[in-house]
């Protein structure tokens, strides 16, 4: 069981009494409806500003699947998707099988779209999805290459600004995670939990850390895996020169993680729909060759909507924020390299989400930008980011480009949020905090997840020895039984604790 230790109430109490009083607020309530499948909806009304608690109120969309065992019920678990601009209402419509059954069974499963996204009070730049869809066509997808693409795409985002300005003037200034923090603690209280059982995966790995530190006396659990480094992520030494996600090494994570990839690939031989023999170096070789050919001429893929063209920029982000996110994926990511490199740019193409032409206005590019450019300092001119892009492929070839431009809006964005949070993050907290951290993760690096556990006044690390994004995407036994005995009974890992998967990427071959 969770035990309190004495020695650290002690030091809430002081640090109680020194921090600033939070505005009083009234308990929130829930009114609960049924919304298929056996789940559960409400609204959380929050504060637009926190520090303003009567004035203007905006909607927070919460979702629950109640305890699979009720006999057995531990409380309600509030979990996050990561993001940012992640939906919880999506993830337990689309994902909720992902999530361990005993969790479900002992928990009331609880998640939320957080301000500005999908469901709650939302961030729309665009009048219209076929106002969004317009501007995507106008730009170069993900970052440009070359002088020509880098004048348009600031044109672009200074225009992309300029709406999101105009449309969400109220709201912009007030979404950073530090404000998410807050109404989680709302939330918390309108489920009538007196302390916090959470578990926060990718960017919910950061917002579990701002509310630690704002809240540390109100710390159950905090299961935080696939954790960044909260510095680097609102500044560092760096913070008004070094785009956010190089800061972060997302450009590493991903280099490292597609090497662990083209080398367990070669291993795997004719298990590898890419690999060349045997041979690590000559398959590495082919892979840079594939990408170097797309660079220069871009691969034109028959889709319902039309001849669309699989791009460098493209073909980057399918492979770093999509194919490399999940083991399991591997092989189908060798078939589709595999095919590109025949001239069919299909099921790359399909892993970047861009083969079928969306039906709804999807916000959550809209919302995730807002949040990442009021937490973390960007460089103020769009002139920076060339030199930074051009740094970052050095050291990541083929990711560093992506990574750097995906902080490119906030170089026009003209909201702040005086609400955001930079730290500190080691303030006592009245439980020990859990973070995971995958070896080869090729977007929040373990790095990272090594840095918030030294960072925390009191964390464990659980080091999952495999490949992806977060351990919860990963057929990991022994990491899923870590995390369930944590947040069940708050039974931490050994110190040291390292898991393995289950079994390797090419084990098995793509269906």
């Amino acid at each position: 069981m969770i035990t309190r230790h004495n020695a650290i109430v002690a030091v809430l109490l002081v640090l109680a009494a020194l921090l600033p009083a939070q505005a009083a607020q009234a308990a929130p309530a829930l009114s609960w409806t049924g919304c298929g499948a056996g789940l559960q909806c409400a609204t959380l009304t929050v504060p637009l500003d926190h520090s303003r608690p009567g004035d203007r109120t905006i909607s927070v969309a919460v979702i629950r699947r109640p305890a699979g065992d009720p006999a057995h019920r531990v409380g309600s678990l509030v979990f996050n998707p990561g993001g940012p601009g992640g939906s919880g209402i999506d993830f337990v419509h689309r994902n909720l099988a992902l999530v361990p059954p005993e969790l479900l069974a002992r928990f009331d499963f609880v998640t939320f779209d957080p301000r500005g996204v999908g469901s709650s009070t939302p961030v729309h730049c665009f009048a219209s999805l076929a106002e969004q869809q317009a501007f995507a066509a106008s730009v170069p997808a993900f970052f440009p290459v070359g002088p020509a693409q880098e004048q348009t795409y600031t044109r672009a985002y200074q225009d992309y600004g300029a709406r999101c300005a105009r449309r969400n003037a109220g709201l912009l200034p007030h979404m950073s995670t530090a404000n998410v923090a807050r109404d989680v603690d709302l939330l918390r209280q309108a489920l009538g939990e007196s302390s916090l059982t959470y578990f926060g995966v990718s960017y919910g790995s950061y917002l579990g850390t701002t509310y630690a530190n704002l809240f540390p006396q109100r710390v159950r659990a905090l299961l935080l895996d696939g954790a960044d480094d909260p510095v680097q992520w609102v500044g560092g030494a760096d913070r008004n020169r070094v785009p956010t996600f190089v800061r972060t090494r997302a450009d590493i994570g991903s280099s490292q993680t597609m090497a662990q990839f083209l080398d367990m690939c070669a291993d795997a031989g004719p298990r590898c729909e890419f690999a060349v023999g045997t041979d690590r170096k000559v398959t590495a070789d082919r892979f840079n060759a594939l990408m170097n050919i797309v660079r220069r001429q871009p691969v034109p893929v028959a889709t319902p909507r039309g001849t669309v063209q699989l791009t460098y920029a493209i073909a980057a982000d399918a492979i770093a924020q999509n194919a490399l996110f999940t083991q399991t994926a591997f092989p189908l990511l060798a078939r589709a390299l595999n095919r590109l490199d025949h001239g069919d740019g299909t099921l790359l193409l399909q892993f970047a989400g861009l083969y079928a032409t969306p039906t709804t206005y999807d916000n959550a590019t809209e919302s995730g930008t807002a949040v990442l450019c009021v937490d973390g300092d960007n460089p103020a001119e769009p002139a920076a980011w060339p030199g930074a892009a051009r740094d970052a492929d050095q050291r990541a070839p083929h990711f560093g480009s992506l990574m750097a431009y995906f902080s490119f809006p906030c170089a026009a964005w003209q909201a702040r949020d005086a609400g955001r949070y930079t730290g500190p993050f080691d303030r006592p907290t009245a439980h020990p905090v859990l973070v995971v951290g995958n070896r080869f993760d090729p977007a929040t690096p373990y790095e990272g997840a090594v840095a918030l556990r030294h960072r925390l006044a009191d964390a464990r690390l659980l080091t999952l020895d495999g490949w992806g994004h977060t351990a919860l995407l990963q057929p990991s036994k022994c990491a899923h039984d870590a995390e369930v005995r944590y947040l069940v009974d708050g039974t931490l890992p050994a110190a040291g604790t390292v898991c393995t998967p289950d079994a390797g990427p090419f084990d098995v071959p793509a269906p």
